[in-house]
């Protein structure tokens, strides 16, 4: 029997089109996520900057945004749009943030 599938979040924690940062185990792995939500559909990447491996918030759980809605790389600035996670400016232009497959459940986040 496989083991039931880890809470992330309960979609009323996250607030539309916000970022949010939760933490996860993940292939017995430790691992910060973000949780992107819009509607009753959220997307998940793991929260690491594919251009030097470093974290994207600037501080645990808070991400910078630029005013066209894309997620900013604290470190090196590069831009990612939140509907792929693909980097469309900075230094990784063309890679995209590592995508972690999630299901929405009975009003949770749940990894897949």
């Amino acid at each position: 029997m496989r083991p039931a599938a880890p809470v992330l979040a309960r979609l009323t924690e996250l607030p539309e089109g916000e970022p949010v940062a939760v933490e996860a185990m993940l292939d017995g792995e430790a691992e910060s996520l973000i949780l992107f939500r819009e509607g009753d559909a959220v997307r998940a990447w793991r929260n690491v900057c594919p251009h030097a491996g470093r974290r994207l918030d600037w501080s645990p759980g808070k991400f910078l945004r630029a005013k066209d809605g894309t997620l900013v790389c604290a470190v090196h600035g590069a831009s990612f749009e939140l509907g792929r996670g693909e980097c469309i400016a900075g230094p990784c232009r063309g890679q995209s943030l590592s995508a972690v497959p999630v299901a929405v459940v009975d009003g949770q986040v749940l990894s897949a």
